[in-house]
């Protein structure tokens, strides 16, 4: 019987992102790669539990699914979020930052210090720039300063985001710039929280760490896994939780890797084709 690994989603680390299974065990995504892994007749994606505890009834969920949680799952682990504002004592430093995904993709955000920029790899950030470092609440206040005051969204869907990378400017200047100019109209924004010590704009670009600068345009996205079906190919990029994979016949497809999360998986890719949704190909259907 071949042997059943369950995926417990991408992480990005230091050294590059690398996929995480259960038991500890970690498989670094390097360019060049061969991916390739099945769903075994007959497996139910189940749910991933929260904060690191197992769901106590094992629910299934929808193979479309990004979060593999049931509802309790889900809402338990969004109480302990610092995103969903129910934590208000935690002592620790937090960064505000302006993210870009795209052409008008700019959003605000707030991350631990201490996980560096992380959080933005994790996001898929095209590029960006800290804002300022202060205590949690400041943070938060300026967050919603932001979103009020000048439009700025602190939520961007991820679909959107994976649709306009094929279209990013070429040069790392004009990707910096929205965020350049954003950044200048919060240095002139009046009721910023004292506490939150502001920061230069320094644009950080990730399009080389993704590997978006030599991967080919993705064609099209990975939509679910079902039992019986497989996914295979050439790694040529990694942005966010995202696998761009060159595959035969295909073209480079992108799967997002928290659709693994909740199945059991095996090594090698035999198995029909997991769906697939093509890309629109008219860039001005995109904005």
């Amino acid at each position: 019987m071949a042997q059943v690994w369950r995926c417990s989603g991408l992480r990005w680390a230091p050294d590059g992102p690398a996929l995480e299974w259960d038991g500890g065990r970690r498989s670094a995504l390097p360019r060049g790669k061969r991916v390739a892994f099945a769903v075994p007749e007959g497996a139910v994606r189940v749910c991933v539990g929260a904060r690191g505890h197992a769901c106590p009834v094992r629910a299934p969920v929808p193979a479309r699914s990004t979060g593999a949680r049931c509802e309790e799952c889900a809402r338990l682990d969004r109480a302990h979020s610092v995103a969903a504002d129910t934590i208000a004592d935690d002592p620790r430093p937090y960064r505000v930052y302006l993210a870009w995904f795209g052409p008008g993709m700019v959003k605000v955000g707030i991350t631990a210090r201490e996980r560096g920029p992380a959080r933005l790899l994790e996001q898929g950030a095209v590029c960006f720039s800290w804002l300022g470092t202060g205590p949690l609440m400041a943070a938060r206040r300026t967050e919603e300063l932001l979103r009020a005051a000048l439009r700025v969204p602190d939520r961007i869907p991820y679909a959107e985001k994976r649709a306009v990378r094929a279209l990013l400017p070429a040069g790392a200047a004009e990707r910096a710039a929205e965020v350049r100019e954003l950044h200048a109209r919060v240095a002139r924004l009046a009721g910023r929280p004292e506490s939150l010590a502001p920061e230069p704009c320094e644009v950080v670009d990730h399009v080389s760490a993704f590997g978006l600068d030599t991967a080919p345009p993705a064609l099209g996205e990975i939509t679910a896994l079902a039992p019986g079906t497989a996914v295979a190919g050439d790694l040529v990029a990694v942005a966010g939780p995202d696998l761009h994979l060159s595959t035969p016949g295909r073209g480079t497809l992108v799967l997002d890797t928290r659709l693994l999360t909740g199945w059991e998986l095996t090594a090698g890719g035999t198995g029909r084709t997991a769906a697939v949704r093509e890309f629109r190909r008219e860039p001005e259907a995109l904005f």
